[in-house]
């Protein structure tokens, strides 16, 4: 069993339109509050060496990007850090306010208890206008599939790559991109931290929809199998009508069209269903 199965049974109690993005969004006259928590432990997410600064940059990055992905801006941050050792709370918490000074959003409190394991849960408070707000659904036959960002630089670091090392510990999230294309009204969006493939399979699911993916067009500065799996990375993935993108002024990749045959397709060949994901045997 995965987190994604999780998820499904989550959706069968509180309603599977509940758990159809990372954000939750609730109404607040002309606008939508986004809410979206993340929760990160040490020996699964922190790679080795980081320090306790990049740690607290990472957790409030993680959360950001979340709202980034629904074209919102990010107001407030609450951090709750459970401690194997109380020392590092500061260099957490300063790291984690670097992140939401960078990015216009304010840390605002949380909690701290002591744990065996360094455990943070970040929840994250952001705002969009209804009108620009941008989902994972809305993916059409025939709109392009485009990207935001370089995947799979953080998971060649994360296998020693030392070019890539900042990519991975200073994760820097989205947000004027995301804003700029939730306001051309693409018509889907989410981030790619699982991995673009993983992402891909996500966003056709919820769609009913199918993804053709054109390797020329994919990233050639790292081997294709870490541009589609390699998970870390804070990117955007979105779709959009062809006449939407000529409008947009930022650094977007066109990697493919969405098609109406179900599945992930490079080239004409299915791509595995892998990327990051939590496992239970």
């Amino acid at each position: 069993m995965d987190d994604r199965e999780l998820v499904k049974m989550i959706g069968g109690i509180i309603g599977t339109d509940t758990v159809e993005d990372d954000c939750a969004k609730i109404p607040f006259g002309d606008d939508y509050i986004i809410l979206s928590t993340d929760m990160l432990h040490e020996t699964t997410d922190f790679p080795t060496g980081m320090t306790d600064w990049q740690i607290g940059w990472m957790s409030a990055a993680v959360t950001i990007s979340d709202i980034a992905s629904d074209g919102a801006v990010p107001l407030g941050l609450l951090l709750a850090a459970g401690l194997d050792r109380p020392e590092r709370l500061k260099g957490i918490m300063q790291g984690a306010k670097a992140c939401c000074d960078e990015y216009g959003a304010s840390l605002i409190g949380g909690d701290v208890d002591a744990h065996s394991e360094l455990t943070i849960v970040t929840t994250g408070i952001g705002r969009v206008e209804k009108e620009n707000y941008t989902g994972r659904k809305g993916a059409l036959p025939g709109d392009l599939v485009c990207i935001v960002g370089d995947p799979g630089y953080a998971q060649a670091a994360l296998d020693g790559d030392a070019r890539y090392r900042d990519y991975l510990l200073i994760p820097k999230p989205f947000v004027y991109e995301g804003r700029e294309l939730s306001k051309a009204g693409v018509s889907s969006m989410m981030d790619v931290s699982d991995g673009l493939a993983l992402s891909l399979y996500d966003l056709a699911d919820l769609n009913g929809v199918g993804f053709e993916i054109d390797s020329g067009k994919l990233p050639k500065t790292l081997p294709q199998d870490y541009v589609l799996y390699g998970g870390g990375d804070f990117g955007l993935l979105f779709t959009c009508e062809e006449s939407i993108l000529r409008s947009l002024e930022v650094g977007a990749t066109v990697i493919g069209r969405v098609i109406s045959d179900a599945g992930v397709f490079v080239d004409g060949k299915t791509v595995e269903r892998r990327g990051y994901v939590h496992k239970w045997d």
